[in-house]
């Protein structure tokens, strides 16, 4: 009797191929920040995921489906401290960074990043932050260079006591603080209109928003603060896969149909373990190779006779 095995050699964790993409999307159930997580990819693979398309999106919501898992859930934990002014932050396009203002008790405005203004940046000593005031007007973005040279940054503002340390510090008028959101841009830098955004998103409640996924809403995605910790997809290039086919002679058991399924899973269990002391990881997979006619073992006899009658 004659049998075959189909041995092949799978990539580890759970992965699957995006043909329209022609890449690899890894999911790592490890949770890491965003940074953490761009590392990772970047190290192990090619980046995080990029999704730029619906077929995209099914693939990861089955893959998601497969093992019961959540990328990204809404449960966003403490939201941060945040006094926007009322009807604030708005939606203009231009409007991505942010100014304190002193006279409004140190409440906080969105503002076309380009404008001229003074600026408060911090030092960090131990656990606290001292504020330092910069008379100069600037744009935020040479504000933030100014800060990142002489100081640490622009300021960081965590909570109502150092809110209220900064409008002490100055004497009346509009100042740039750290807070700013970027336009969306993928981590490897591909460019992409493809939005997939969960109704009312984004909304930028975060200090530097990032995207999830949530597969309890359909793969839809949301803005989530970076330094949060989830889960997270890398993508790669396809790899091929690595194929062997076995063919090996066994004889027959008296009373046993080789082709019985209970008999061909006890003997993929066996050969598993065979391989395995060779050496072998757990990511080979192993399957019987069907003949045409459905069968797995043939009579050698009856091979031989159907080979003759083909000549």
């Amino acid at each position: 009797m004659e049998k075959v095995l189909l041995i092949i050699i799978a990539l580890s964790g759970l992965s699957a191929v995006s043909s329209h993409a022609e890449r690899q999307y890894h999911f790592v159930y490890e949770a890491k920040n965003m940074s953490e997580a761009q590392r990772y990819c970047r190290e192990k693979h090619t980046d995080l995921a990029t999704v730029d398309s619906e077929e995209v999106v099914k693939l990861l919501n089955d893959m998601a489906g497969q093992h019961n898992q959540t990328q990204a859930s809404t449960d966003r934990g403490k939201i941060e401290f945040r006094p926007w002014e009322f009807g604030r932050p708005s939606n203009e396009h231009d409007d991505q960074c942010t100014y304190l203002d002193s006279y409004k008790t140190g409440t906080w405005f969105n503002y076309d990043c380009n404008h001229a203004l003074q600026a408060i940046c911090f030092d960090v000593t131990g656990p606290n932050a001292t504020f330092v005031l910069i008379e100069s007007y600037m744009t935020w973005t040479d504000a933030q260079s100014y800060c990142r040279e002489h100081h640490t940054d622009l300021a960081s503002v965590r909570n109502l006591t150092e809110n209220q340390q900064i409008v002490e510090l100055v004497s009346g008028g509009f100042y740039w603080i750290g807070l700013y959101r970027d336009s969306w841009k993928w981590s490897d830098g591909s460019n992409s209109s493809f939005k997939y955004w969960a109704d009312y998103k984004p909304n930028y409640i975060a200090l530097k928003v990032c995207v999830a996924v949530a597969f309890d809403n359909s793969g839809k995605w949301e803005d989530l603060d970076c330094g949060l910790k989830k889960p997270f997809i890398c993508y790669g290039p396809v790899v091929p896969v690595s194929m062997q086919v076995i063919k090996v002679r066994v004889q027959e058991p008296n009373g046993v149909d080789l082709n019985d399924q209970a008999f061909l899973d006890a003997m993929l269990v066996e050969a598993k373990k065979n391989l395995r002391a060779q050496g072998l990881d757990d990511n080979v997979q192993v399957a019987w190779r069907k003949q045409p006619d459905g069968q797995v073992f043939h009579k050698e006899e009856e091979e031989k006779k159907k080979k003759r009658d083909e000549l």
